[in-house]
């Protein structure tokens, strides 16, 4: 491992490459994969539980003593001087790209102590790029310093999305998402893997990243990538408390302030008074249409302005306050 990153990070990229390693001899041979569904076109296999049982052999294997929050096995809180670290795991985002052989899958692994996110990997397999964040002490893909892409206007960007496809999915609210979004940038993609998608936008491979419905091991280890490579992350209305909301919103802080502007209407915390103003646009057939220039989207909300420019709210104002970075 390299020995000027933290130890607890090398620790979890150890852990990655464990992962992975497994993830990519079962890609060899898909069709002897046992596959199961936690619910319509959600999928689970058996290379997910082995991957994840690597990853937790090896976290707690230097680590007895700290707390795991992985997405098949659940949560466990920490023990004595371990309970204030809390690992999140994904071991496999994008099992639906995995056993149908597309290669956009990825290990993802977090560590938050005191509720903060402190260390972050994100691991390729099928590319072997490693994604790595220390809190302070930037992002980098596979040692090479990593920065936000510098695009001011949204008529330049690419930008990467997910699509409904959970029964109670908001399909509605994604149509109409698209429809603000589509017009107004150079493209929208849909990878199908939250955690590389945030690991792009760290990257400046992608401008932002929006996605409703995502659970905190989806979103925590990017989440950090994000903010180290000088991003900002967090809900449609543009405040940072995002982990456990279902929401994620990120980008460089030109692009998300003018994303918070299109997308803050469909937040479950936007005010009554923008819902209404949507749901009455989708009615009459405007969604969608919008001002002429492209580049620019006006928003009064405060966290939707200071974003654009690029500064932080006070210590204090809702949501950045209890940021988990």
């Amino acid at each position: 491992m390299t020995a000027h990153l933290h130890p607890m990070l090398n620790v979890a990229i150890k852990a990655a490459r464990a992962a992975g390693a497994l993830i990519n001899r079962a890609s060899l041979d898909l069709d002897a994969l046992r596959v199961g569904a936690k619910q319509t076109n959600d999928f689970v296999t058996e290379v997910d539980h082995a991957a994840e049982a690597a990853i937790i052999d090896t976290l707690l294997g230097a680590y007895p003593d700290h707390g795991i929050w992985a997405e098949e096995s659940g949560r466990r809180d920490g023990k004595g001087k371990g309970r204030s670290y809390t690992w999140i795991i994904d071991p496999l985002d994008g099992t639906t790209n995995f056993i149908h052989g597309f290669p956009v899958y990825c290990v993802s692994i977090a560590l938050m102590v005191d509720g903060k996110l402190d260390q972050a990997v994100i691991y390729d397999p099928t590319r072997n790029d490693l994604f790595t964040a220390s809190k302070g002490r930037g992002a980098y893909l596979n040692d090479r310093r990593i920065r936000v892409a510098k695009r001011t206007r949204l008529a330049d960007c690419l930008l990467s999305t997910g699509f409904p496809f959970r029964p109670g999915d908001a399909f509605q609210t994604y149509l109409r998402m698209f429809g603000e979004v589509m017009p107004r940038v150079a493209g929208l993609r849909r990878p199908g893997s939250a955690a590389l998608d945030l690991a792009y936008v760290a990257a400046g491979f992608s401008d932002g990243f929006f996605e409703m419905g995502l659970s905190p091991w989806d979103v925590a280890a990017g989440a950090l990538l994000v903010t180290e490579a000088g991003g900002l992350i967090g809900n449609f209305t543009g405040e940072a408390d995002f982990l456990e909301q279902k929401e994620c919103l990120a980008a460089n802080p030109r692009i998300y302030g003018q994303l918070v502007g299109l997308l803050g209407k469909y937040s479950k915390f936007a005010p009554a008074s923008e819902k209404t103003t949507r749901d009455g646009a989708a009615g009459d057939g405007s969604a969608g249409q919008g001002a002429e220039d492209h580049g620019t989207v006006t928003d009064p909300s405060p966290a939707a302005a200071d974003a654009a420019r690029g500064t932080q709210r006070p210590s204090g104002t809702a949501g950045l306050a209890d940021a988990p970075w």
